[in-house]
């Protein structure tokens, strides 16, 4: 059996399918990103769901593709952290840019971008998967992510500049103080994902005007730094994946217009699409 996997930092799905593409089975864990995740953790996290757990001993292949999985060191951490579980298994392990270009290619070369608890960019041939800049993480970078957007919230809210409806709204349900965030976010562990859980509240009010102007701004500002970057990006469909996209397709249609790129697919979970890619070309581990 093949399993493939599509990993953000937040949540992580599986697909586990036979030689011939059948779909077998579909399960879910907790996002693996190795710069946050030791190997216990990933072998725990896929341990305490035990009816994925149970087919470990089936799987002979594995397509895994992460946040976080970019260079040798942090594939290393994941592929052990794998091979704990799944002891009979071949295992690949690949940056999720590579899973979201693979997911939304249709036979004709594309940029494919991230949009999801992190952000990214690349372009695609349909082999080869190439990047012009890179991504500098929840601190740096992530424009237009869930994390970026996070943080845009609790900077409004704590500089008193949210409209007064949204100010009531977010006290209703959270009435987080400055000492709390600050602890959250610099002194525990995954502060991009807690930061990214704010898109609750931003989804729930996504029609609000205030929320869709500072939403399509930064997907304008993502277009320019992650896709203008590319010199041939006005001759190709950019094409988005993650929940981001999905839940503020217009803003992104929006921020298309504005910039004046060629608004492909928009994918809020990649994993469909790896597998179709998979079967179409019979990918095997060497």
């Amino acid at each position: 059996m093949i399993l493939i996997a599509d990993s953000g930092s937040t949540k992580c799905d599986w697909a586990l399918i036979d030689e011939k593409g059948n779909r077998l089975g579909d399960f879910q864990t907790m996002g693996l990103n190795p710069y946050f995740h030791d190997e216990d953790t990933i072998e725990n996290a896929i341990l305490a769901n035990a009816d994925f757990a149970a087919h470990a001993n089936e799987v002979n292949q594995i397509f895994f593709y992460g946040a976080g999985s970019s260079t040798i060191e942090m594939c290393t951490i994941m592929k052990n952290g794998l091979t704990r579980v799944f002891k009979n298994a071949d295992i690949l392990v690949d940056h999720d840019l590579v899973g979201s270009a693979m997911s939304t290619y249709d036979g004709e070369p594309c940029i494919a971008c991230i949009l999801g608890t992190g952000s990214n960019s690349c372009f695609f041939d349909g082999k080869e998967v190439h990047e012009e800049i890179p991504s500098l993480a929840y601190i740096l970078g992530d424009e237009a992510s869930g994390s970026y957007f996070g943080k845009i919230l609790l900077q409004e809210y704590f500089y008193k500049k949210l409209p007064a409806d949204l100010l009531a709204a977010f006290e209703a349900k959270y009435a987080p103080t400055k000492e709390e965030i600050i602890s959250r976010i610099y002194r525990e562990p995954n502060a991009n994902v807690y930061l990214a859980g704010f898109m609750k509240f931003i989804g729930e009010h996504r029609d609000h005007p205030h929320i869709q102007n500072w939403v399509t701004k930064g997907m304008i500002h993502f277009i320019n730094i992650h896709v203008k970057c590319f010199a041939n990006w006005k001759e190709v469909p950019v094409h988005f994946v993650g929940s981001i996209g999905h839940y503020f397709e217009s803003c992104l249609q929006e921020a298309a217009a504005e910039t004046g790129i060629r608004l492909g697919r928009i994918v809020r979970k990649p994993i469909d699409g790896l597998v179709q890619y998979h079967v179409r070309f019979k990918l095997h581990i060497a």
